[in-house]
């Protein structure tokens, strides 16, 4: 199956697009720092799911998925800083994103770990 048909691919690409405006807002001083490395942490995401999806064998996938899932939890705490530090304040549409993410790389990695 091709990245781009997974439901996991595409919200986390939509993710990407939602960290990028969010991050827009915070401060300039922070631009090779908190800006710089919320958007590498969302952008990681969707890219190990399809560097894992275009390997050989579910062993692989089942890797990066685990690399994204690790991406997602340095988001929320980057997402989470960004909030305490006062540069701006949460989105729904963000949280619940992160949310549907997450479950969709766990019910991802479940599936492979299956099969």
């Amino acid at each position: 199956m091709d990245h781009k048909d997974l439901d996991v691919w595409k919200k986390s690409m939509k993710l990407v697009e939602l960290i990028y405006d969010f991050s827009n807002s915070f401060p300039k001083t922070e631009t090779y720092g908190l800006t710089s490395q919320i958007r590498r942490s969302a952008i990681s995401i969707p890219s190990n799911i399809a560097e894992g999806a275009a390997r050989k064998s579910n062993k692989e996938f089942l890797q990066f998925i685990s690399i994204s899932l690790g991406s997602l939890a340095e988001l929320e705490t980057q997402y989470l800083l960004s909030e305490m530090l006062g540069y701006t304040s949460g989105r729904p549409d963000i949280d619940e994103l992160m949310i549907s993410v997450k479950k969709l790389l766990l019910g991802t990695r479940n599936y492979l770990l299956k099969n």
